[in-house]
């Protein structure tokens, strides 16, 4: 049925429940039972289906979020959101692709479950204070106070500094080719000085458990990719943002920065080939 609303706005309920999870798969298994419960919902009873979904998805995203969060408290190394593979055509909303960046979900790893479904309905989906207090079971004024403090913690954590997405392009290609090369004076011209390398190897593959700190000792670090005989690097688009994906002896590294001021500050590496799943077919986000 392509009337179903549930078929209409599935896009949407991906991306809020990626927004909620920052894993691809943990999304995809939330809309699924999502859409089992809708089947069983009187459509007749629904008077606004999207906002009837969105809360739906949210709920079930909020109860895996609560489990998944005891379960990344012993993860191995540092934990980051799975990539996803986008055309620019997302990037065509600045909005929503600040919002679903690497570094954006990172920032959003750090609030409680009930914090980051606030946050998310609000400020990315723009869902009224009462719709959210029925999903977390709060009432609107304290939901509203709760979204205050999130964005004070985001607003405390997320990166300062926003570029044009054909400057961080150019960028991100001087940073390949730098890579590439195994030019040392190359890769500290594009890295910043303070720059941070965090990676996640989930304990399946070889990753650095902890971050990597300073331009010396990343670029050092990233030189040695070049020495590999099968090394190739190239472009991608991740969460809406230019990046690159580094493929050697067989496995890929999705990698996508931070830039300001014409240099990269952050670098996020996932290794963990349970997280690259979604990197060779676009993923479909949106508002």
């Amino acid at each position: 049925m392509t009337d179903d609303p549930f078929v209409t706005h599935r896009g949407l309920l991906f991306t809020v429940a990626y927004e909620m999870l920052g894993t691809a798969v943990d999304a995809e298994d939330v809309v699924q039972e999502t859409w089992l419960r809708w089947a069983d919902v009187d459509r007749a009873e629904v008077r606004d289906p999207r906002a009837y979904l969105v809360r739906m998805v949210t709920r079930q995203a909020l109860n895996r979020l609560r489990t998944e969060s005891r379960r990344r408290e012993e993860y191995v190394g540092e934990w980051l959101p799975e990539p996803m593979l986008t055309g620019p055509d997302v990037a065509e909303d600045a909005e929503l692709a600040e919002n679903v960046s690497i570094a954006m979900l990172t920032v959003l790893e750090t609030l409680g479950p009930t914090e980051r479904a606030v946050f998310v309905l609000h400020e990315v989906f723009a869902t009224p204070y009462r719709e959210i207090a029925e999903v977390v079971g709060k009432t609107p004024a304290a939901v509203r106070q709760i979204g205050h403090r999130a964005r004070e913690h985001v607003a405390a954590r997320r990166p300062r500094v926003q570029v044009g997405r054909s400057e961080q392009q150019a960028v991100v290609e001087k940073f390949m080719a730098a890579v590439a090369s195994g030019d040392m004076q190359a890769l500290l011209d594009v890295l910043a000085p303070d720059v941070v390398v965090v990676a996640d190897g989930g304990g399946v593959v070889t990753a650095a458990r902890k971050p990597i700190i300073g331009a010396l000792r990343v670029a050092t670090f990233l030189a040695r990719a070049a020495t590999f005989p099968d090394f190739a690097a190239t472009t991608a688009w991740f969460n809406g943002m230019p990046g690159a994906r580094f493929d050697v002896g067989g496995g890929a590294t999705a990698v996508s920065v931070v830039v300001a001021d014409g240099r990269i500050t952050r670098i996020y590496a996932m290794r963990n080939p349970h997280k690259l799943g979604w990197l060779d077919r676009p993923a479909e986000l949106r508002r």
